[in-house]
């Protein structure tokens, strides 16, 4: 039995007569750039997440510039995030000639330790960018609280946790401004790269609609310099269609990851991933923990069952950041969890059957 780890095939298969009428809609208008599929995509997200707005752009990484500089990060400026999550997180930050500032994460759900924030805070300190790391919520109520308390803007970065849920709400609703990414393994994926950003302040909305488009309010009217951040015609269409079963898809998510946590509990030295009690994790990646993550990894390849790093080397130790001054040993969670996890196979269309296989070969692994 093969599994990858995530089948987009499977997917599209299942929706295959959608989303080729969307494609071809598309073609049919020629509404290649924006247009009214993107419009229509844009109004259906930020309802599906609670807010007013949302700007759809070129990727999660534009999604993340664009909301850092709508929100006035300059030269200078420091924005506090974590070393734990993927490159794009800070290379916006650095995009604006700002400097990011690193807190370690916390060790039962990966997201930022709030316990570690305020001492990072200095008189540069403009904003706190906490990342839903694997569809995990971070602690949005102490994070808002301490961003609040020292006049801080907040900004969500969502790019695995569409939909996900803390305190019942969606995320989005905390931040002034939250960035997903559609890249196409992501929960919900565009057919090429994509991304969002979702807000329910106007004058912020407003003006990362002029930014994603070279600082237009109108055709040849520039209000101001900006960037081509639009998102294509494609995507929105792909993403519209896709929207409509993303509850589904993210429902059978966490229906994999419970049998995967029945399955594996107590198997070798296997940590499983922590879901915090007042969240709704959404499995954008099920990353367990081992000390023999290599060897295990290589048994599952040998079975074809494919497995991700999620991610190996935090980025404070990463050879674009080791200008920040940041040595080994600074950031001791995200280094040990950076160590050893693992992601195994979950996406919507992965049978139960397939689970069952993936932990029957991770329980003979640990028998052998």
């Amino acid at each position: 039995m093969n599994i990858p780890l995530v089948d987009l095939q499977a997917q599209y298969r299942s929706i295959k007569p959608e989303i080729d009428a969307a494609i071809q809609n598309v073609i049919d208008t020629s509404q290649f750039i924006l247009g009214k599929a993107v419009h229509d995509f844009e109004e259906a997200f930020a309802k599906a997440h609670g807010v007013k707005h949302c700007i759809a752009v070129g990727s999660g990484t534009d999604a993340l510039h664009v909301a850092l500089w709508a929100a006035g990060i300059k030269e200078g400026d420091e924005v506090i995030t974590v070393p734990f999550t993927f490159i794009a997180t800070v290379e916006a930050i650095s995009l604006l000639g700002a400097k990011p500032v690193f807190v370690d994460i916390d060790p039962k759900t990966y997201t930022m330790d709030p316990s570690k924030v305020e001492r990072a805070i200095t008189p540069r300190t403009k904003a706190i960018l906490p990342v839903h790391l694997y569809g995990q919520p971070a602690a949005m109520d102490e994070l808002s609280e301490i961003a609040r308390r020292h006049k801080l803007i907040l900004i969500e970065d969502a790019a695995q946790a569409h939909l996900a849920k803390y305190h019942g709400k969606y995320v989005g609703q905390f931040g002034a401004l939250t960035c997903f990414s559609f890249y196409p393994g992501k929960n919900l994926g565009a057919y090429g790269e994509a991304g969002a950003v979702i807000t329910d302040d106007e004058s912020l909305a407003a003006k990362m609609r002029k930014l994603r488009d070279h600082g237009q309010s109108e055709k040849y009217k520039h209000e101001m310099w900006g960037h081509n951040y639009r998102m294509d015609g494609f995507q929105g269409a792909v993403l519209g269609v896709k929207l409509k079963y993303l509850p589904r898809w993210t429902q059978r998510r966490r229906q994999i990851a419970g049998l995967y946590r029945k399955l594996l509990n107590g198997v070798g030295d296997l940590v499983l991933p922590f879901e915090a009690p007042n969240v709704e994790h959404v499995y954008h990646l099920f990353s367990v923990r081992t000390k023999r993550r290599s060897d295990l990894q290589k048994y599952l390849a040998g079975k074809g069952i494919a497995t991700g790093l999620h991610y190996p080397i935090p980025l404070h130790m990463q050879p674009a950041y080791l200008h920040l001054g940041y040595h080994k040993g600074d950031f001791p969670v995200s280094e040990a969890v950076a160590g050893d996890c693992l992601s195994l196979p979950v996406f919507a269309d992965l049978t139960d059957e397939q689970v069952g296989f993936v932990a029957d070969c991770v329980k003979e692994f640990y028998r052998g």
